[in-house]
């Protein structure tokens, strides 16, 4: 794995520094939950991270196309939506079991838009991945949380399309921050229901901006970053290592422990998903795997 030049090497460092916030965010997010609620917790992360990229981002609101206000729409309904199934999923499976499953997003818009022939290998190696996960027995994991994992993952997949569209339409980071404010609008009535008094206890807000802070401002910034010193491929491959990052903060910060199967299936995911950046890492216009809001 070759980066852009002598950078790389701190560049690879960020990445993996996001990745790691990213998943105490993530921790720090389920020991809310009996507190706020899934919902309300996406509430509470929308708002805040709109509110940091609107201060930094600063966007203009006049000047722009119809066309360039649907994309923001459309980019904003799949952060509520994606953000909305990943933290419910969070409530009944493992962390690092959701976000393997929600890798699987990125990794099948990877297998569907390649044109090499070893796309079929990798996503061959995801299937078995997949299978491990259940353990040997699938019974055992919770349903609605799995179907909740695989919408966070289809939600993650129009992100990434989304997000292609919205980054030719606006610059910098003003088109995030306008779609990140459209996905706090759409969770505030949800995310109201389910929080109601909580939302008036600041220590509890503050946990809630930590939360928006460490899995959405740091991961992106850092991210931004590391873009510029490596290679698409490369940072595809890093982001790839999320749900091993997601596995390893959910044992050391809240006990959650993973059977050898489902060690193997988060192995091949991840295998596959490093595989099938690599194998398309030279085809024009290829999407790197992020996760930046997620």
């Amino acid at each position: 794995m070759s980066g852009r030049g002598p950078g790389s090497g701190p560049a690879v460092g960020l990445v993996a520094l996001g990745l790691a916030c990213q998943e105490v965010g993530a921790a720090i997010a389920v020991l809310l939950f009996p507190h706020t609620g899934p919902l309300g917790m996406v509430m509470l992360r929308l708002v805040f991270s709109a509110v940091i990229l609107m201060a930094i981002a600063r966007p203009a609101l006049r000047g722009r196309t119809r066309e360039a206000w649907w994309s923001v729409a459309r980019l904003g309904i799949a952060l509520a939506v994606m953000n909305g199934f990943f933290y419910v999923a969070l409530e009944r499976l493992a962390l690092g079991v959701t976000v393997t499953i929600e890798v699987l997003g990125p990794l099948a818009l990877s297998i569907l838009v390649g044109r090499t022939r070893s796309r079929w290998l990798w996503a061959a190696i995801a299937l078995l991945g997949v299978l491990a996960l259940g353990g040997g027995g699938w019974d055992r994991l919770d349903p609605v949380g799995v179907g909740c994992a695989l919408g966070a993952a289809a939600s993650w997949a129009f992100y990434i399309r989304g997000q292609a569209r919205v980054g030719r339409d606006f610059p910098r980071l003003e088109g995030l921050a306008l779609a990140m404010s459209i996905g706090a609008l759409i969770s505030l009535p949800s995310g109201i229901l389910a929080a109601g008094p909580v939302l008036l206890r600041p220590e509890l807000l503050a946990m809630g901006l930590a939360v928006a802070v460490l899995s959405s401002t740091i991961p992106y910034a850092f991210e931004l970053i590391a873009l510029r010193r490596l290679t698409e491929a490369a940072f595809g491959i890093l982001m790839s290592l999320a749900p091993a990052t997601a596995a390893l903060a959910g044992f050391l910060l809240l006990g959650q422990h993973l059977t050898v199967l489902e060690v193997a299936g988060v192995a091949l995911v991840m295998s596959a998903s490093a595989g099938a950046v690599w194998t398309s890492r030279h085809r024009p216009g290829h999407e790197p795997v992020a996760e930046p809001t997620a």
